[in-house]
Protein backbone atom coordinates (compact mmCIF):
# COMPACT_ATOMS: atom_id res chain seq x y z
CA UNK A 1 0.00 0.00 0.00
CA UNK A 2 2.19 2.84 -1.33
CA UNK A 3 -0.57 5.52 -1.52
CA UNK A 4 -0.59 8.33 0.95
CA UNK A 5 -4.38 8.64 0.73
CA UNK A 6 -5.17 5.08 1.19
CA UNK A 7 -3.06 4.78 4.07
CA UNK A 8 -4.61 7.79 5.61
CA UNK A 9 -8.43 6.43 4.85
CA UNK A 10 -7.75 3.54 6.19
CA UNK A 11 -5.96 4.93 9.61
CA UNK A 12 -8.66 7.37 10.03
CA UNK A 13 -11.33 4.22 9.78
CA UNK A 14 -9.47 2.22 12.22
CA UNK A 15 -8.85 5.22 14.44
CA UNK A 16 -12.35 7.08 14.09
CA UNK A 17 -13.84 2.85 14.85
CA UNK A 18 -11.75 2.11 17.67
CA UNK A 19 -12.59 5.64 19.03
CA UNK A 20 -16.86 5.61 18.21
CA UNK A 21 -16.34 2.09 19.61
CA UNK A 22 -15.02 2.92 23.23
CA UNK A 23 -17.45 6.39 23.36
CA UNK A 24 -20.26 4.25 22.14
CA UNK A 25 -19.40 1.49 25.34
CA UNK A 26 -18.91 4.39 27.76
CA UNK A 27 -22.26 6.10 26.72
CA UNK A 28 -24.09 2.43 26.93
CA UNK A 29 -21.81 1.47 30.10
CA UNK A 30 -23.48 5.30 31.66
CA UNK A 31 -27.07 4.46 30.44
CA UNK A 32 -26.73 1.73 31.93
CA UNK A 33 -25.67 3.17 35.40
CA UNK A 34 -27.99 5.48 35.38
CA UNK A 35 -31.33 3.50 34.93
CA UNK A 36 -30.26 0.68 37.27
CA UNK A 37 -29.88 3.93 39.75
CA UNK A 38 -33.23 4.29 38.53
CA UNK A 39 -34.50 1.20 39.47
CA UNK A 40 -32.31 0.65 42.61
CA UNK A 41 -34.29 3.91 43.99
CA UNK A 42 -37.51 2.53 42.52
CA UNK A 43 -36.78 -0.96 44.45
CA UNK A 44 -36.09 1.71 47.82
CA UNK A 45 -38.97 3.60 47.43
CA UNK A 46 -41.28 0.10 47.32
CA UNK A 47 -39.35 -1.14 50.03
CA UNK A 48 -40.12 2.19 52.56
CA UNK A 49 -44.15 1.70 51.62
CA UNK A 50 -43.96 -1.32 52.66
CA UNK A 51 -42.09 -0.95 55.53
CA UNK A 52 -44.66 1.80 56.17
CA UNK A 53 -47.94 -0.43 56.53
CA UNK A 54 -46.19 -3.45 57.81
CA UNK A 55 -48.52 -4.90 60.76
CA UNK A 56 -48.02 -7.01 63.53
CA UNK A 57 -50.96 -8.57 64.72
CA UNK A 58 -51.74 -9.07 68.69
CA UNK A 59 -50.75 -12.79 68.40
CA UNK A 60 -47.36 -11.44 66.55
CA UNK A 61 -48.66 -12.29 63.32
CA UNK A 62 -47.24 -10.30 60.18
CA UNK A 63 -50.17 -8.66 58.65
CA UNK A 64 -49.85 -8.95 54.64
CA UNK A 65 -50.45 -5.27 53.27
CA UNK A 66 -53.82 -5.39 51.10
CA UNK A 67 -52.98 -2.16 49.15
CA UNK A 68 -49.75 -2.82 47.23
CA UNK A 69 -47.90 0.16 45.80
CA UNK A 70 -47.56 -1.41 42.27
CA UNK A 71 -50.05 -3.52 40.68
CA UNK A 72 -47.35 -5.66 39.45
CA UNK A 73 -47.06 -7.10 42.45
CA UNK A 74 -50.53 -8.66 42.18
CA UNK A 75 -49.54 -10.14 38.59
CA UNK A 76 -47.88 -13.76 38.96
CA UNK A 77 -44.53 -13.77 37.73
CA UNK A 78 -45.24 -9.96 36.74
CA UNK A 79 -41.67 -8.95 37.10
CA UNK A 80 -41.85 -7.23 40.47
CA UNK A 81 -41.98 -8.55 43.62
CA UNK A 82 -41.44 -8.27 47.34
CA UNK A 83 -40.94 -11.24 49.72
CA UNK A 84 -41.07 -10.30 53.80
CA UNK A 85 -39.29 -12.92 56.20
CA UNK A 86 -39.56 -12.65 59.98
CA UNK A 87 -36.77 -14.92 61.52
CA UNK A 88 -38.00 -14.62 65.04
CA UNK A 89 -41.34 -15.42 64.12
CA UNK A 90 -40.33 -18.10 61.41
CA UNK A 91 -43.08 -16.21 58.96
CA UNK A 92 -43.14 -15.68 55.18
CA UNK A 93 -45.28 -13.12 53.42
CA UNK A 94 -44.55 -13.08 49.85
CA UNK A 95 -46.00 -10.53 46.88
CA UNK A 96 -48.90 -12.13 44.64
CA UNK A 97 -46.50 -11.90 41.73
CA UNK A 98 -44.27 -14.45 43.22
CA UNK A 99 -46.91 -16.98 43.25
CA UNK A 100 -45.40 -20.28 44.58
CA UNK A 101 -41.72 -19.04 44.29
CA UNK A 102 -40.12 -17.89 47.21
CA UNK A 103 -36.66 -15.60 46.77
CA UNK A 104 -33.70 -17.52 48.18
CA UNK A 105 -32.72 -14.59 50.32
CA UNK A 106 -28.43 -14.80 51.51
CA UNK A 107 -28.94 -16.27 55.36
CA UNK A 108 -26.09 -14.57 56.78
CA UNK A 109 -27.47 -11.51 58.68
CA UNK A 110 -27.14 -7.92 57.72
CA UNK A 111 -26.87 -4.73 59.88
CA UNK A 112 -30.54 -3.20 60.23
CA UNK A 113 -30.71 -0.33 57.80
CA UNK A 114 -28.19 -0.71 55.54
CA UNK A 115 -29.16 -1.25 52.04
CA UNK A 116 -27.84 -4.64 50.00
CA UNK A 117 -28.24 -5.59 46.15
CA UNK A 118 -27.36 -8.93 44.75
CA UNK A 119 -28.61 -10.66 41.54
CA UNK A 120 -30.57 -14.09 42.55
CA UNK A 121 -31.83 -16.61 40.32
CA UNK A 122 -35.93 -15.52 40.27
CA UNK A 123 -39.32 -17.49 38.81
CA UNK A 124 -39.55 -19.08 35.99
CA UNK A 125 -35.61 -19.63 35.51
CA UNK A 126 -34.78 -15.65 35.09
CA UNK A 127 -32.21 -13.51 37.08
CA UNK A 128 -33.97 -10.69 39.91
CA UNK A 129 -32.35 -8.00 40.55
CA UNK A 130 -32.81 -7.80 44.67
CA UNK A 131 -32.87 -4.88 47.17
CA UNK A 132 -33.28 -6.38 50.47
CA UNK A 133 -33.13 -4.42 54.20
CA UNK A 134 -33.27 -5.54 57.74
CA UNK A 135 -35.61 -2.73 59.72
CA UNK A 136 -36.58 -3.27 63.37
CA UNK A 137 -39.94 -2.80 63.97
CA UNK A 138 -42.10 -2.60 67.00
CA UNK A 139 -43.75 -6.01 68.01
CA UNK A 140 -46.34 -7.19 70.56
CA UNK A 141 -43.11 -8.68 72.47
CA UNK A 142 -40.84 -6.02 71.48
CA UNK A 143 -38.66 -4.74 68.54
CA UNK A 144 -38.40 -7.48 66.06
CA UNK A 145 -36.20 -7.64 63.09
CA UNK A 146 -37.72 -7.68 59.95
CA UNK A 147 -36.02 -8.57 56.37
CA UNK A 148 -37.88 -6.99 53.72
CA UNK A 149 -36.99 -7.76 49.67
CA UNK A 150 -38.05 -6.04 46.50
CA UNK A 151 -36.79 -7.26 43.41
CA UNK A 152 -37.37 -6.63 39.72
CA UNK A 153 -36.54 -9.10 36.39
CA UNK A 154 -33.21 -7.99 35.08
CA UNK A 155 -34.28 -8.63 31.77
CA UNK A 156 -35.76 -5.10 32.20
CA UNK A 157 -32.16 -3.61 32.52
CA UNK A 158 -30.78 -5.80 30.12
CA UNK A 159 -32.74 -5.20 27.68
CA UNK A 160 -32.64 -1.39 28.45
CA UNK A 161 -29.16 -1.79 27.96
CA UNK A 162 -29.02 -3.52 24.80
CA UNK A 163 -32.10 -1.29 23.54
CA UNK A 164 -30.41 1.86 24.14
CA UNK A 165 -26.71 0.65 22.06
CA UNK A 166 -29.42 -0.19 19.08
CA UNK A 167 -30.73 3.22 19.33
CA UNK A 168 -27.62 5.03 18.81
CA UNK A 169 -26.03 2.78 16.77
CA UNK A 170 -27.41 4.34 13.37
CA UNK A 171 -26.02 7.85 15.00
CA UNK A 172 -22.93 6.74 15.96
CA UNK A 173 -22.68 5.34 12.40
CA UNK A 174 -23.49 8.75 10.83
CA UNK A 175 -21.10 10.29 13.17
CA UNK A 176 -18.65 7.76 12.00
CA UNK A 177 -19.11 8.61 7.91
CA UNK A 178 -19.28 12.28 8.71
CA UNK A 179 -15.47 12.02 10.84
CA UNK A 180 -13.97 9.93 7.87
CA UNK A 181 -15.46 12.78 5.08
CA UNK A 182 -13.94 15.50 7.37
CA UNK A 183 -10.73 13.56 8.09
CA UNK A 184 -10.48 12.87 3.81
CA UNK A 185 -11.18 16.27 3.16
CA UNK A 186 -7.94 17.55 5.78
CA UNK A 187 -6.11 15.23 3.95
CA UNK A 188 -7.47 16.37 0.70
CA UNK A 189 -6.50 20.09 1.83
CA UNK A 190 -3.01 18.89 3.47
CA UNK A 191 -1.89 17.32 0.60
CA UNK A 192 -2.92 20.05 -2.05
CA UNK A 193 0.80 21.28 -1.58
CA UNK A 194 2.24 17.83 -2.70
CA UNK A 195 -0.11 17.72 -5.77
CA UNK A 196 1.11 20.49 -7.27
CA UNK A 197 4.65 19.76 -6.85
CA UNK A 198 3.99 16.24 -8.71
CA UNK A 199 2.07 18.50 -11.10
CA UNK A 200 5.10 21.47 -11.07
CA UNK A 201 7.30 18.42 -11.76
CA UNK A 202 5.76 17.34 -14.51
CA UNK A 203 5.74 20.59 -15.85
CA UNK A 204 9.47 20.60 -15.29
CA UNK A 205 9.66 17.42 -17.29
CA UNK A 206 7.90 17.78 -20.05
CA UNK A 207 9.69 21.38 -20.34
CA UNK A 208 7.11 23.89 -19.66
CA UNK A 209 9.18 25.15 -16.68
CA UNK A 210 12.67 25.09 -15.42
CA UNK A 211 12.16 24.76 -11.71
CA UNK A 212 9.18 24.76 -8.92
CA UNK A 213 7.96 28.07 -8.64
CA UNK A 214 5.22 30.19 -6.92
CA UNK A 215 4.80 29.72 -2.46
CA UNK A 216 4.44 27.10 -0.69
CA UNK A 217 3.56 26.50 2.97
CA UNK A 218 6.49 26.44 5.15
CA UNK A 219 6.58 23.19 6.00
CA UNK A 220 6.84 22.08 2.20
CA UNK A 221 9.34 24.88 0.77
CA UNK A 222 12.51 23.21 2.17
CA UNK A 223 11.71 19.90 0.16
CA UNK A 224 10.76 22.48 -3.02
CA UNK A 225 14.14 24.60 -2.60
CA UNK A 226 16.14 21.44 -2.55
CA UNK A 227 14.58 20.06 -5.62
CA UNK A 228 15.24 23.33 -7.32
CA UNK A 229 18.44 23.24 -6.40
CA UNK A 230 18.71 19.61 -7.73
CA UNK A 231 17.27 20.64 -10.84
CA UNK A 232 19.74 23.50 -11.55
CA UNK A 233 22.60 21.44 -10.77
CA UNK A 234 21.38 18.40 -13.11
CA UNK A 235 21.30 21.06 -16.30
CA UNK A 236 24.26 22.66 -15.36
CA UNK A 237 26.40 19.47 -15.01
CA UNK A 238 24.39 18.29 -18.33
CA UNK A 239 25.90 21.50 -20.36
CA UNK A 240 28.99 21.67 -18.56
CA UNK A 241 29.43 17.46 -19.91
CA UNK A 242 27.95 18.31 -23.19
CA UNK A 243 30.58 21.74 -23.79
CA UNK A 244 33.02 19.83 -22.84
CA UNK A 245 32.28 16.53 -25.19
CA UNK A 246 31.98 19.12 -28.04
CA UNK A 247 35.25 20.55 -27.33
CA UNK A 248 37.14 17.59 -27.44
CA UNK A 249 35.73 16.19 -30.28
CA UNK A 250 36.45 20.03 -31.76
CA UNK A 251 40.01 20.07 -30.49
CA UNK A 252 40.82 16.78 -32.21
CA UNK A 253 39.53 17.75 -35.44
CA UNK A 254 42.56 20.69 -36.56
CA UNK A 255 45.02 17.65 -35.60
CA UNK A 256 43.32 15.84 -37.93
CA UNK A 257 43.06 18.19 -40.40
CA UNK A 258 46.63 18.27 -40.19
CA UNK A 259 47.28 14.59 -40.32
CA UNK A 260 45.27 14.69 -43.36
CA UNK A 261 46.94 18.00 -45.10
CA UNK A 262 50.83 15.89 -43.92
CA UNK A 263 48.90 12.94 -45.96
CA UNK A 264 48.59 14.41 -48.82
CA UNK A 265 52.37 16.13 -48.87
CA UNK A 266 53.47 12.55 -48.52
CA UNK A 267 51.38 11.80 -51.35
CA UNK A 268 53.24 14.25 -53.49
CA UNK A 269 56.40 13.09 -52.68
CA UNK A 270 55.66 9.81 -54.29
CA UNK A 271 54.87 8.18 -50.52
CA UNK A 272 51.38 6.90 -51.49
CA UNK A 273 51.82 3.75 -49.14
CA UNK A 274 52.14 6.01 -46.43
CA UNK A 275 50.00 8.51 -47.26
CA UNK A 276 46.98 5.94 -48.00
CA UNK A 277 47.59 4.47 -43.95
CA UNK A 278 47.50 8.16 -42.80
CA UNK A 279 44.19 8.80 -44.93
CA UNK A 280 42.52 5.53 -43.74
CA UNK A 281 43.50 6.66 -39.94
CA UNK A 282 42.46 10.17 -40.12
CA UNK A 283 39.03 8.85 -41.85
CA UNK A 284 38.51 6.47 -38.86
CA UNK A 285 39.54 9.11 -36.32
CA UNK A 286 37.43 11.83 -37.97
CA UNK A 287 34.64 9.60 -37.87
CA UNK A 288 34.77 8.61 -34.50
CA UNK A 289 35.39 12.34 -33.29
CA UNK A 290 32.03 13.45 -35.63
CA UNK A 291 30.33 9.96 -34.31
CA UNK A 292 30.90 11.83 -30.28
CA UNK A 293 30.04 14.92 -31.50
CA UNK A 294 26.52 14.16 -32.68
CA UNK A 295 26.24 11.96 -29.44
CA UNK A 296 27.25 14.73 -27.22
CA UNK A 297 24.46 16.98 -28.72
CA UNK A 298 21.74 14.47 -28.07
CA UNK A 299 19.64 14.90 -25.48
CA UNK A 300 19.94 12.29 -22.36
CA UNK A 301 16.48 11.47 -22.05
CA UNK A 302 13.13 12.38 -23.04
CA UNK A 303 12.14 13.94 -19.78
CA UNK A 304 15.26 16.43 -20.21
CA UNK A 305 13.91 17.93 -23.45
CA UNK A 306 14.14 21.47 -24.06
CA UNK A 307 10.24 21.10 -25.54
CA UNK A 308 8.75 19.86 -28.33
CA UNK A 309 9.70 19.68 -31.80
CA UNK A 310 7.85 21.51 -34.04
CA UNK A 311 7.57 18.81 -37.19
CA UNK A 312 5.81 20.97 -39.82
CA UNK A 313 8.30 23.95 -39.00
CA UNK A 314 11.83 21.71 -38.79
CA UNK A 315 11.08 19.72 -41.91
CA UNK A 316 10.46 23.18 -43.66
CA UNK A 317 13.53 24.82 -43.19
CA UNK A 318 15.33 21.46 -43.02
CA UNK A 319 13.96 21.11 -47.12
CA UNK A 320 14.29 24.66 -47.79
CA UNK A 321 18.27 24.53 -47.07
CA UNK A 322 18.62 21.31 -48.77
CA UNK A 323 16.81 22.78 -51.95
CA UNK A 324 19.95 24.79 -52.40
CA UNK A 325 21.84 21.58 -53.12
CA UNK A 326 23.02 20.59 -56.22
CA UNK A 327 21.28 17.04 -55.53
CA UNK A 328 18.39 18.96 -54.15
CA UNK A 329 17.49 21.36 -56.98
CA UNK A 330 16.98 18.08 -59.21
CA UNK A 331 13.97 16.39 -57.02
CA UNK A 332 10.52 17.30 -56.72
CA UNK A 333 9.55 17.56 -53.05
CA UNK A 334 6.48 16.97 -51.20
CA UNK A 335 5.56 17.33 -47.48
CA UNK A 336 2.19 16.48 -46.24
CA UNK A 337 2.76 17.85 -42.81
CA UNK A 338 0.05 19.75 -40.96
CA UNK A 339 0.40 22.81 -38.76
CA UNK A 340 1.08 22.69 -35.31
CA UNK A 341 2.20 19.17 -35.29
CA UNK A 342 4.60 18.37 -32.64
CA UNK A 343 5.92 15.07 -31.29
CA UNK A 344 8.17 14.52 -27.50
CA UNK A 345 11.43 14.93 -29.17
CA UNK A 346 13.38 18.02 -28.34
CA UNK A 347 13.97 20.23 -31.45
CA UNK A 348 17.20 20.27 -31.64
CA UNK A 349 17.11 15.89 -31.96
CA UNK A 350 14.41 16.20 -34.33
CA UNK A 351 16.26 18.37 -36.24
CA UNK A 352 19.29 15.79 -36.36
CA UNK A 353 16.84 13.23 -36.65
CA UNK A 354 15.13 14.61 -39.84
CA UNK A 355 17.82 16.27 -40.98
CA UNK A 356 20.03 12.61 -41.94
CA UNK A 357 16.86 10.89 -42.89
CA UNK A 358 16.11 13.77 -45.52
CA UNK A 359 19.82 14.04 -46.50
CA UNK A 360 20.12 9.88 -47.12
CA UNK A 361 17.18 10.53 -48.94
CA UNK A 362 18.48 13.84 -51.47
CA UNK A 363 21.66 11.87 -51.93
CA UNK A 364 20.07 8.60 -53.44
CA UNK A 365 16.33 10.14 -55.28
CA UNK A 366 15.82 10.12 -58.46
CA UNK A 367 13.22 12.31 -59.35
CA UNK A 368 11.02 12.93 -55.90
CA UNK A 369 10.78 12.61 -52.12
CA UNK A 370 7.88 12.23 -50.18
CA UNK A 371 7.54 13.81 -46.46
CA UNK A 372 4.42 12.80 -44.40
CA UNK A 373 3.75 13.44 -41.15
CA UNK A 374 0.40 11.39 -40.39
CA UNK A 375 -1.24 9.84 -37.18
CA UNK A 376 -2.19 6.28 -37.90
CA UNK A 377 -3.37 3.62 -35.16
CA UNK A 378 -2.94 5.89 -32.26
CA UNK A 379 0.43 6.89 -32.81
CA UNK A 380 2.29 9.72 -34.59
CA UNK A 381 4.65 8.48 -37.51
CA UNK A 382 7.00 10.35 -39.90
CA UNK A 383 7.45 8.81 -43.32
CA UNK A 384 10.24 10.01 -45.83
CA UNK A 385 10.18 8.26 -49.64
CA UNK A 386 12.53 8.35 -52.24
CA UNK A 387 12.19 6.72 -55.43
CA UNK A 388 16.26 5.62 -55.95
CA UNK A 389 17.47 2.07 -56.38
CA UNK A 390 16.68 1.06 -52.91
CA UNK A 391 19.27 -0.88 -50.73
CA UNK A 392 19.90 -4.75 -51.00
CA UNK A 393 17.58 -6.50 -48.82
CA UNK A 394 21.05 -8.36 -46.93
CA UNK A 395 21.74 -5.34 -46.49
CA UNK A 396 19.06 -3.52 -44.87
CA UNK A 397 19.93 -4.59 -41.12
CA UNK A 398 23.28 -3.30 -41.03
CA UNK A 399 22.19 0.36 -42.20
CA UNK A 400 22.52 1.65 -38.63
CA UNK A 401 25.18 0.87 -38.11
CA UNK A 402 28.43 3.43 -37.33
CA UNK A 403 30.32 3.88 -40.19
CA UNK A 404 28.57 1.88 -42.65
CA UNK A 405 28.48 3.14 -46.39
CA UNK A 406 27.01 1.41 -49.46
CA UNK A 407 28.59 3.34 -52.05
CA UNK A 408 31.77 5.31 -51.44
CA UNK A 409 31.62 7.05 -54.07
CA UNK A 410 28.83 9.46 -52.31
CA UNK A 411 29.42 11.67 -50.31
CA UNK A 412 29.25 11.04 -46.47
CA UNK A 413 30.14 9.21 -43.55
CA UNK A 414 28.27 6.77 -43.06
CA UNK A 415 27.11 8.08 -39.73
CA UNK A 416 23.74 9.64 -39.94
CA UNK A 417 21.25 6.91 -39.84
CA UNK A 418 23.46 5.53 -37.06
CA UNK A 419 22.58 9.30 -35.54
CA UNK A 420 19.05 8.35 -36.41
CA UNK A 421 19.19 4.92 -34.64
CA UNK A 422 20.29 6.12 -31.05
CA UNK A 423 18.24 9.43 -31.07
CA UNK A 424 15.44 6.70 -31.68
CA UNK A 425 17.10 4.77 -28.81
CA UNK A 426 17.02 7.33 -26.20
CA UNK A 427 13.02 8.44 -27.01
CA UNK A 428 11.69 4.92 -27.42
CA UNK A 429 11.25 5.52 -31.05
CA UNK A 430 10.22 2.82 -33.66
CA UNK A 431 12.39 3.33 -36.69
CA UNK A 432 11.88 0.93 -39.67
CA UNK A 433 13.93 1.83 -42.51
CA UNK A 434 12.74 -0.78 -45.66
CA UNK A 435 12.49 -0.58 -49.70
CA UNK A 436 8.85 0.27 -51.32
CA UNK A 437 7.02 -2.20 -52.86
CA UNK A 438 7.75 0.13 -56.35
CA UNK A 439 11.41 1.41 -56.83
CA UNK A 440 12.81 3.41 -54.04
CA UNK A 441 13.31 3.62 -50.44
CA UNK A 442 11.16 4.23 -47.13
CA UNK A 443 12.42 5.51 -44.01
CA UNK A 444 9.59 5.40 -41.06
CA UNK A 445 9.64 6.91 -37.69
CA UNK A 446 6.88 6.12 -35.14
CA UNK A 447 6.36 8.41 -31.84
CA UNK A 448 4.73 7.16 -28.53
CA UNK A 449 1.55 9.79 -27.93
CA UNK A 450 1.77 8.83 -24.28
CA UNK A 451 3.01 11.94 -23.43
CA UNK A 452 3.13 13.43 -27.32
CA UNK A 453 1.11 16.81 -27.94
CA UNK A 454 0.48 16.73 -31.39
CA UNK A 455 -2.73 18.11 -34.30
CA UNK A 456 -4.06 15.42 -36.42
CA UNK A 457 -2.73 15.61 -39.69
CA UNK A 458 -5.16 17.31 -41.74
CA UNK A 459 -4.45 15.32 -45.07
CA UNK A 460 -3.53 19.34 -47.18
CA UNK A 461 -0.30 19.40 -48.48
CA UNK A 462 1.61 22.43 -46.40
CA UNK A 463 2.97 25.26 -48.98
CA UNK A 464 6.56 23.85 -50.34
Amino acid sequence: MRSLHSRFIITSLIAVSICLAAASGALVQIFADSYSKRVQNELTGHINRLAAVIRFLPGGKLQVPENPPDNRFLIPYGGLYWQIDDPVGKAEVRSSSLFDYVLPLPEESHPVGIMHQYRLSGPEGKDVLVQERVLSLAAPEGRRPIRIAVAVDADEVDSARVGFALDILPYVAVLAALLVLMSIGQLWIGLRPLDRIGRDLEAVRDRRASRLAGAYPREVQPLVNQLNKLLQSQAAAMEKARSRASDLAHGLKTPLTVLTNNAYSLREKGEVEIADELDHLAETMLSHVEHELARARITPSPDQRSGDADVEKIINETVRMLRHTEAGERIAWEIDVAEDFSVPVDPHDFRELAGNLLENACKWAKNRIHVSAVRHNGHSRLMIEDDGPGVAPKRLPDLPRRGVRLDRLKPGSGLGLAIVSEIAAVYDLTLTLENRVEDGFRAEVVFPDAVASQTLFSGQPAAT
